[in-house]
């Protein structure tokens, strides 16, 4: 397994080893102490599973008073990864760092609390599965704009689909005023 660190601080990818044969293939996706040594120190409690169609952009998503790392995947399809740092009076407050991950590279990227979260799908369908560092709290959710000209991410979609809420989201600066 092969740990690699992204540009903001924290934020991992994993390249696990893939064995093939004709049968398929073989590899593990989490395995604590591999983590450990690899930097990677998390307790998750909390699986989840999205299915999406092409198009679709979910996020940006994080929690205030319950903020949760994530281990994220793509199982099938391919999705473009993003994490936005939001934590208060850290020097790469705002910047934002992205991986693919599909079912063809195996990647999967972690991501610690005081992070954003999103995703868009790029194939025709996607299904990702993460594990979370503490569990999902309906009333500390914060979403933030998908499209925040101030983080600036260059999404690969063009007119995205997003739910209400994701459509109506503040720009970070605003979710920052509300919190403080």
């Amino acid at each position: 397994m092969k740990f690699l660190p992204a540009e903001l601080e924290g934020v991992v990818v994993i390249e696990p080893e893939v064995h093939r044969d004709s049968r398929g293939f073989f590899l593990e996706s989490y395995h604590a102490r591999k983590y450990r040594e690899g930097g990677l120190d998390a307790v998750f409690v909390q699986d989840n599973h999205s299915r999406s169609i092409r198009g679709t952009l979910r996020g940006l998503h994080a929690q205030r008073r319950h903020p949760q790392g994530k281990l994220v995947r793509a199982i099938q399809g391919e999705i473009f990864d993003v994490a936005v740092d939001i934590r208060p009076g850290s020097k790469t407050w705002g910047k934002w760092t992205s991986v693919v991950l599909s079912e063809e590279n195996f990647r999967l990227v972690y991501i610690p609390p005081g992070f954003a979260h999103g995703f868009c799908v790029l194939s025709d369908v996607a299904q990702v599965e993460y594990k979370c560092t503490d569990f999902y709290v309906p009333g500390d959710e914060i979403t933030i704009a998908w499209n925040d000209p101030e983080i600036g991410i260059p999404w690969p979609v063009r007119d995205p689909i997003l739910s209400p809420k994701d459509r109506d989201a503040p720009p970070l600066r605003e979710v920052m005023k509300m919190l403080l």
